[in-house]
């Protein structure tokens, strides 16, 4: 290293502008929840600590040839990551709650409500049509859903699209019970509903993840690598063969991409391009389109509740989001606070199941229809 290099490295405080301090500070607040409030720490505790590696002045560590750089562009350029995630998402879903009452799918698409809703408030607030779908897609409660889409419609939103995600996401405990209550009665909060256990066949959960594959991608190819990787993912757990490889989709394939993943969504919240209106704004939209969510499946769950002569428990349509389990574990706990011999977890986890898949089509659908804007 010659004397002038060696000044360089020493003048590396000088280079430290306001705006990088914030986003340093923002990483270490990430860094915070994950670990002494347990917010989505798999994520979020590699997302901060990539946000106060970008941040660092003169690191080179997120440039072209730099590691963060090398991993954004074989794992986020080429939606690498978020499919892979997809492979692990599914391999940890048992559909059966879903197969045993399909009706449930309804409360899933219900529960997508938001994404279409803050896609046209973006709209009028100045955003561009790639731009409002991609931030409209954080209301799909799913992070390589949004990680996926925003990719391919405006890369330069990924970093407020991704952490909007993923903090909602484990937010979820707080965000949604005020929405349960407004919306429903007490009387509504403690219908009961019987649980009787149907039997799903073999075939039925094989054949599943394939023809569901094989409808989504001929109705909507462009869907067609998040629903099959998805769905792989899932064939791998029904088949009863392969067991190791389904370990290793739930565990060393889904751990390290999630790694690398986080990682690289922290690299992206750069001062210059997180610091600005527009950030706070999608920060905003992203919780409206999570209240929405919530709001548009008890809102259906309560047509149900109509329709079924006051027999299906509302509270079920707020489990119609992609944050599973957790949507219906909320769902039971607040059952019982009303009525502690109320239990709705297993019809819950069927709505729950069905807005894991709802999100994934709901971002094939946004992409389907913006395939000739791209």
């Amino acid at each position: 290293m010659d004397f002038v290099n060696l000044l360089e490295l020493l003048q590396a405080p000088m280079h430290l502008t306001w705006k990088m301090v914030v986003m340093m500070i923002a990483g270490g607040v990430l860094i915070y929840l994950a670990i002494a409030k347990d917010y989505e720490p798999v994520l979020l505790l590699p997302i901060g600590f990539g946000a106060i590696l970008t941040n660092l002045p003169l690191t080179g560590i997120a440039d072209e040839h730099g590691m963060l750089g090398i991993l954004y562009r074989a794992g986020i350029e080429t939606e690498l990551f978020p499919l892979l995630i997809f492979i692990g998402v599914g391999a940890m879903t048992d559909f059966g709650p879903l197969l045993e009452n399909p009706k449930m799918a309804l409360l899933g698409a219900a529960g997508q409500l938001g994404i279409f809703g803050t896609l046209m408030l973006a709209l009028t607030l100045g955003f561009d049509m790639n731009e409002s779908a991609s931030i409209g897609i954080i209301g799909a409660i799913d992070g390589p859903t949004a990680i996926y889409v925003s990719t391919k419609l405006a890369p330069h939103l990924l970093g407020p699209i991704a952490v909007a995600a993923y903090s909602y996401m484990s937010l979820v405990p707080i965000i949604q019970p005020p929405v349960m209550r407004l919306l429903t009665t007490e009387a509504e909060r403690k219908v009961r509903m019987p649980y009787t256990q149907r039997e799903v066949s073999k075939t039925t959960r094989v054949l599943f993840p394939i023809v569901v594959t094989i409808i989504v991608s001929l109705l909507a190819p462009v869907a067609s690598p998040l629903i099959a990787t998805l769905m792989f993912g899932n064939l791998l757990r029904e088949s009863g063969v392969v067991e190791r490889l389904s370990q290793a989709a739930q565990n060393e394939i889904a751990n390290v991409t999630t790694i690398f993943l986080g990682l690289t969504i922290g690299s992206t919240m750069t001062g210059d391009s997180f610091i600005r209106l527009d950030t706070l704004l999608i920060l905003g939209m992203g919780l409206l389109a999570f209240v929405l969510d919530t709001a548009g499946g008890v809102l259906f769950g309560k047509l149900m509740y109509v329709l079924s002569r006051k027999k299906f428990n509302p509270l079920i349509g707020a489990a119609g989001i992609s944050a599973f389990p957790m949507s219906a574990r909320i769902v039971q706990r607040l059952g019982q606070e009303y009525d502690f011999e109320n239990f709705l977890l297993m019809h819950a986890m069927g709505a729950n199941t069905a807005g894991q898949l709802g999100s994934v089509m709901a971002g094939g659908v946004v992409l389907a229809l913006l395939a000739g804007i791209i």
